[in-house]
Formats: structure tokens, sequence, C-alpha cells
């Protein structure tokens, strides 16, 4: 297991959209090797992700990922994280394979030559090296998750973000990613509103409104979250006109 001491430190950090206030005043220190963001839609989750990864500051209060403010410092935040969008077709930019994997690299300063090498490497050990000259559009949507994946562990990042990673995968291709999951070294953020996919996680965090409600063991937060949701399903809560 890698060296997980460094973590995500959030303070008092806020975030609104369109006037609205998303994420409200979280404070949290994250060093688990396995952390679920549990909530339903609108609860607050793809704003979490889409905060510790940097790709939106903070309203207010501060974020740090090992030390580092992953907005104001991209270089570092692509050397501490990694993100696994749960669409690989809002992460993928190139037509090839190949060109797919060695853009990461490239992004951290790695030579053409250097790049290639270790993409070849990377797809042999994996047994998929005649995947390298396939255009990605060949690939099935699980194939692409996994591709996904891949350019996410050649860069080595100390945490990745996994948002909703099972959703809409047919349960073969969840199994396979399930287990590659498991076995990583590096610490996972896993963002969804499924309890399921939390069960082995060493920490569970419950946001709803922008607020974490909960947090504590699986064992605590799962059972309390699966009771909440059952009782507002039975209340017809979407019957309701937004007027």
């Amino acid at each position: 297991m890698s060296d997980l001491s460094h973590g995500i430190d959030l303070s008092s950090a806020s975030v609104r959209l369109g006037g609205r206030k998303v994420l409200d005043g979280l404070s949290l220190r994250l060093t688990e090797a396995r952390i679920g963001i549990l909530g339903r839609n609108g609860s607050g989750k793809t704003t979490f992700l889409r905060l510790v990864a940097g790709l939106i500051p903070p309203d207010s209060g501060t974020v740090r990922v090992d030390g580092h403010d992953p907005f104001a410092d991209r270089r570092a935040a692509l050397a501490s994280l990694g993100i696994l969008f749960q669409n690989p077709d809002h992460q993928i930019l190139f037509p090839t394979v190949e060109e797919e994997l060695a853009f990461g690299l490239r992004q951290q300063g790695a030579s053409m030559v250097d790049a290639s090498a270790r993409v070849a490497g990377l797809l042999q050990a994996e047994g998929r090296l005649h995947w390298a000259k396939a255009p990605v559009s060949t690939l099935s949507q699980g194939q692409r998750h996994y591709l996904c994946l891949l350019s996410v562990l050649l860069m080595h990042p100390r945490t990745i973000l996994l948002d909703e990673p099972l959703a809409g995968l047919d349960l073969p291709t969840q199994a396979r990613l399930a287990r590659r999951f498991a076995a990583l070294p590096q610490r996972l953020v896993t963002i969804t509103h499924d309890p399921a996919v939390l069960a082995d996680a060493d920490r569970v965090l419950w946001l709803d409104a922008g607020r974490v409600i909960a947090d504590g063991p699986p064992s605590e937060v799962l059972p309390a979250y699966t009771a909440e949701m059952t009782l507002i399903g039975e209340r017809d809560a979407d019957a309701d006109l937004a007027g």
C-alpha cells in the first residue's frame, strides 16, 4: 500500500452554483484508503468530486490535496489525483487507444518516446497489447471505462476519485472492475448513490443538501441511509410539480 498519510483536507469549504449553496461549509480530513461519498441525486456529490479534483474552486474556505490547492496548482493535482468519470465518453479525447493513454503522461512532462514505451508496457502487462492501434470507437462501453482507468493508473496518482464507477455496466464488467479497484494501492474516493458499492469501505460520508449528515463505518451509515431512502420512496416525494 502506498503512503496515504497526506490526504484530502477541506476547511469550511462552500460552493455556490446558480446562486444556490450546493456545498455548505464542509470541514473534513480524509486519510482512509477506501472512502465513500453517498447521497441522492442533487445532494452535492458531483460538486464535491469536482471541488476535490480542482475542477472548480470553493467560493469560501479551502481545499488541499496532499498539501496543495488542486485548483490553483494543476501540476501538483495531476500527481496527486486521478478521476474516473461515470461516462467514459466525457473523458476520452483521442481516436486511438495508445494516443489516449499517452496523453496524461505527456501532460506530466514525459517525452513521446518514454510515454510510448510506458503505454506499451502497461498494455502488455494487462494482456491488451493488441488494443494499441485500435480506434477507441471500436471498444465497448466497459472497455472504454477500462481504458480510462488505465489512463489514470499510468499517471500513478496517490488518490483516485471514482464517479459512480459501476453504473450502467453489465454484471461481468462490474465484477471485473470491482476486483481491479479492490487490488489498487491508491486511496479510492467513491461517489455513489448505491450503498451496496460501499459495503467494504473504511469510511462513508452521507451528503444531503451539501452537508455531511452521517460520517462513519459502513456498518453504521449504510443502514441509516437505506432506511431513509426507503421512507422517502414510500412518500411519493416526486409527485408534486416543481412549479
